[in-house]
């Protein structure tokens, strides 16, 4: 069956994410928009992947436990795990390799932790921005090690994207996957990256407001509705 997915949304944990974005009002909007599964990928962490897997089974959407990792060239990456067992222990790795600086929450906003009735019981002190000390040539192998899978997000910007920072995906990296901010230019990325025609592409809206949560467009084939599943889509050479 096709299902409508967004996997790359952030949480009020994000420091450049809204306060709006809590749990329910995440999984609720993804419900409005007619999406069967997104997942949460907020910056170099996990901690608000309970809460909203929790309101997601509330709301009848599938949530997927993940992160957007920053790496040590500055390149975002989103990182999907089949539960959040795994997911918390991918999240305690890269906690204890990045760097720490204290935020500022005057200028990147507060990083705040959620319950699944939208109510703040913590908040991350270090600012969870900067790049980790984790190498995008190490970050597909490191996460499949935690159940996951990694790959590039938003190739098509021009910052913070694998192919703003190094020009080219090296397939030693081992990605077979790839995601895009915008679906239309995928041909003119193909003839000038012939290595994406043998990746699969996702397309999610690299959510941090709620009016930025995009209507059902997207699908995915998978014979079961499970985080495990989509997984294996993604990590599927086409």
């Amino acid at each position: 069956m096709k299902y409508y997915y967004d996997l790359h949304l952030h949480s009020c944990l994000s420091p450049c994410g809204d306060m709006d974005m809590t749990p329910n009002n995440i999984t609720g909007m993804a419900k409005l928009l007619g999406l069967d599964v997104i997942a949460l990928t907020d910056h170099n962490t996990c901690l608000n992947c309970e809460a909203t897997i929790r309101a997601g089974k509330e709301n009848g959407v599938l949530v997927i436990p993940g992160m957007e990792l920053t790496t040590s060239e500055d390149i975002h990456a989103v990182c999907l795990f089949p539960d959040l067992e795994h997911a918390l222990g991918w999240n305690d790795y890269v906690d204890s390799h990045r760097i720490k600086v204290k935020n500022k929450p005057d200028i990147y906003g507060r990083q705040v932790i959620m319950n699944d009735r939208d109510e703040e019981v913590g908040e991350i002190e270090h600012l969870l921005l900067p790049a980790t000390f984790i190498g995008i040539s190490d970050a597909y192998r490191l996460a499949k090690q935690f159940g996951g899978i990694c790959y590039p997000a938003h190739i098509d910007r021009d910052s913070l994207s694998i192919l703003s920072v190094l020009g080219e995906i090296d397939p030693y990296c081992g990605f077979v996957t790839a995601e895009l901010a915008d679906s239309s230019k995928l041909e003119e990325l193909r003839q000038r990256h012939p290595i994406l025609n043998s990746m699969n592409i996702v397309t999610s809206s690299d959510a941090h407001y709620l009016e930025n949560m995009r209507d059902a467009a997207n699908t995915l084939e998978l014979e079961r509705l499970d985080a495990q599943s989509v997984i294996e889509a993604l990590d599927k050479i086409p």
